[in-house]
């Protein structure tokens, strides 16, 4: 485990942040971690949305010399699905929360 502020999201094959409360209850040492650890982990997913394009390539291909209309459905659906995941990685990419100012 990362820390108690992350948890591994299986579908996405990234660390996610927990929110366990809401964003300015967090302390600013809890911030900073959360921030920092958060950086290391959007600069995977570049990478991991690269790892998808693959795959939906591959299943492209697949499907391109598939005669079975039941495994065809099938591979639609795979591909359907990752190109779900790569929104759902775009749209955490694009999350880019700042540290709270304390007065």
């Amino acid at each position: 485990m990362r820390n108690e502020f992350f948890s591994y999201d299986s579908r996405l094959g990234i660390h996610l942040p927990l929110q366990l409360k809401e964003w300015p209850l967090y302390s600013s040492e809890e911030q900073e971690v959360i921030l920092l650890e958060w950086e290391r982990v959007r600069g995977t997913i570049p990478d991991r949305i690269g790892e998808m394009d693959a795959e939906i390539e591959r299943l492209q291909d697949e499907l391109a010399g598939e005669e079975d209309f039941e495994r065809s459905c099938k591979i639609n659906h795979e591909i359907s699905e990752r190109a779900s995941e790569i929104n759902d990685l775009w749209l955490w990419y694009r999350t880019n929360p700042e540290k709270t100012e304390r007065e």
